[in-house]
């Protein structure tokens, strides 16, 4: 051993040698394919801040946005039959929810907590796209049913983010059936005057939008989202004409007067804790 190889060589390595740079440092826009910085984007909430694209996000971070200080606690949902009709296709049904357990962190396509938003109290129910699609199954509308049973417990307003691709075609039926269960769960918070409030996400599609996404007190949507419940192409095909541009957006929606408002993400709390406080009846305050 010498200075060569004790001093020289080593040095010479080090400047030679790449240094690791994590692959995940940088996030292209789809919309208009700029590169933005990680830590920008988690800023701005996923929204990109060159052309103003709402990306899609996680039921983990759609919580952390919406309730007070990242607060809010997560309820127990029911457990419901894993494969009910031992489902097979390219493979087997209890394999894709494994696969999605596992790559989404969440026990299905829907996640339900309570907390406050603004002060005031709330039930949120989040869908996850991630999770096979965010097709609702006899969990999803379980989980519905829940929200809306511990909303008129607690005596405040409910709100559900939607995001799905439509029913999950390995339960049936029993997806079918979920439809009418959870329009039935939106009349259990509506009888006793508590709000119901949707927030349409990219994308609400199929029986979800054929169901509860579309029965709230306030419809929101957020900018560019796709709403609808057959695909354009299958709609085109089936009246024989040319849909306009823009058709299943949330902003043709909008003026058309299917949804009562279009709201920012980086808007979309100050805007539910303003709805909440004008429909929520107020406990009037003691005299001093």
């Amino acid at each position: 051993m010498n200075w060569l190889t004790e001093y020289v060589r080593p040095k010479i390595r080090t400047l030679f040698t790449r240094s690791s740079v994590p692959d995940n440092l940088w996030h292209q826009c789809p919309s208009c394919q700029q590169m933005i910085f990680h830590r920008d984007l988690a800023t701005n909430r996923k929204v990109c801040p060159h052309c103003g694209h709402h990306m899609r996000a996680s039921s983990t971070e759609r919580l952390d946005w919406t309730f007070d200080d990242n607060a809010y606690t997560r309820i127990e949902l029911p457990r419901t039959v894993a494969d009910p009709l031992k489902f097979r296709d390219t493979k087997r049904y209890a394999d894709r929810l494994k696969e999605a357990r596992e790559k989404t962190k969440t026990d299905d396509a829907i996640t339900v907590a309570h907390g406050t938003i603004g002060g005031h109290k709330a039930i949120v129910a989040v869908m996850e796209f991630n999770f096979i699609g965010g097709s609702m199954g006899a969990a999803v509308g379980d989980a519905i049913v829940a929200a809306a049973r511990l909303a008129v417990l607690q005596h405040v307003p409910l709100i559900v983010f939607t995001a799905s691709g439509g029913a999950r075609m390995q339960e049936g039926a029993i997806s079918l059936m979920q439809m009418p269960r959870t329009v039935i769960a939106t009349r259990m918070v509506k009888e006793v005057g508590l709000p119901f409030i949707v927030v349409l996400t990219d994308p609400t599609t199929g029986g979800v939008t054929a169901s509860f996404a579309m029965l709230g007190d306030i419809q929101i949507a957020e900018p560019g989202a796709m709403i609808g419940f057959a695909g354009a192409r299958v709609i085109e095909q089936t009246v024989r004409e040319t849909l306009p541009e823009g058709f299943q957006r949330a902003e043709y929606l909008l003026e058309h007067g299917i949804i009562d408002m279009v709201v920012k993400r980086t808007e979309l709390k100050a805007t539910l804790a303003r709805i909440i406080g004008l429909l929520i009846q107020q406990e009037p305050k003691a005299a001093a």
